[in-house]
């Protein structure tokens, strides 16, 4: 016990810790961005609010999502302390900077990370903290009738103040009822600052994934001949590019299209 305590301790021990965690969180935006992309359904934000609903009432979905909170905790707290070590070893720098191969990504990996640790906290609590806590989300009714598929929405007032969501038949019509996030996002995503920020946090995401993705295969021992340029392919394109990119558009076009 002691040895594997001391394993983790140590400075290759945090990097594994911050290469695991780290990629735990990759797997997330990967899910994370599938989610959301309901959001640019053209079905009155049914699909996004049942989706929403899933992730906070499904138990197993909730022990994950408690794990996913304490992995960004832990890849946060290690990447502190990895930083003030590795500036502590070398607290002078050198009178003529020599040239560096290392990528502008790789030397403002802090910088980068406080960039989105920062963006998470406004995030969820715009989002996360006001739709599970909050009386600030209102409520929407969905009628599908089963024998058209045709769908209608209407504002919905629960009877009781301990009402999250209810789904019924009545006469060949499913009644689904939950909490509007989709409203709530439209509106936040109709200011511009937000907007602002929100595409700001998705660039030092992309260059952060550039980075940090392949340093976790390489960390983790994972390298071959073979399969680290494909392994650094889908770092720098699939992470760094499209998932970044899939975030990004989706405040950019809420502000243009829910605009009025």
């Amino acid at each position: 016990m002691s040895e594997f305590k001391q394993t983790f301790n140590s400075s290759l021990g945090k990097k594994l810790i911050m290469a695991l965690t780290g990629l735990f969180l990759c797997t997330f935006l990967i899910v994370h961005l599938g989610g959301n992309l309901l959001l640019f359904k053209n079905d009155n934000g049914f699909g996004f609010n049942v989706y929403a609903n899933f992730l906070t009432h499904f138990p197993p979905i909730e022990v994950i999502a408690y794990i996913l909170y304490l992995s960004i905790l832990v890849h946060a707290l290690y990447a502190i302390i990895l930083t003030v070590k590795n500036r502590k070893a070398r607290p002078v720098g050198y009178a003529v900077a020599a040239k560096s191969d290392t990528s502008w990504s790789s030397k403002n990996m802090g910088l980068l990370g406080s960039i989105l640790f920062v963006f998470l906290v406004i995030h969820m609590s715009d989002f996360w903290y006001k739709y599970k806590y909050t009386n600030e989300v209102a409520f929407k009714e969905y009628r599908t009738d089963l024998a058209t598929d045709q769908t209608t929405v209407a504002d919905y007032t629960p009877v009781s103040a301990d009402f999250n969501h209810s789904v019924s038949t009545e006469n060949n019509v499913e009644i689904v009822r939950v909490k509007d996030l989709h409203a709530r996002v439209a509106h936040v995503f109709g200011n511009i600052w937000y907007v602002l920020i929100y595409v700001i946090a998705m660039g030092a995401l992309s260059f952060h994934l550039l980075h940090g993705f392949q340093s976790a295969f390489r960390t983790l021992g994972w390298v071959h001949r073979k399969y680290t340029p494909i392994v650094y392919g889908i770092g720098a394109w699939f992470f760094a590019v499209i998932i970044p990119l899939g975030f990004a558009l989706m405040p950019v076009y809420y502000f243009f299209m829910h605009k009025g």
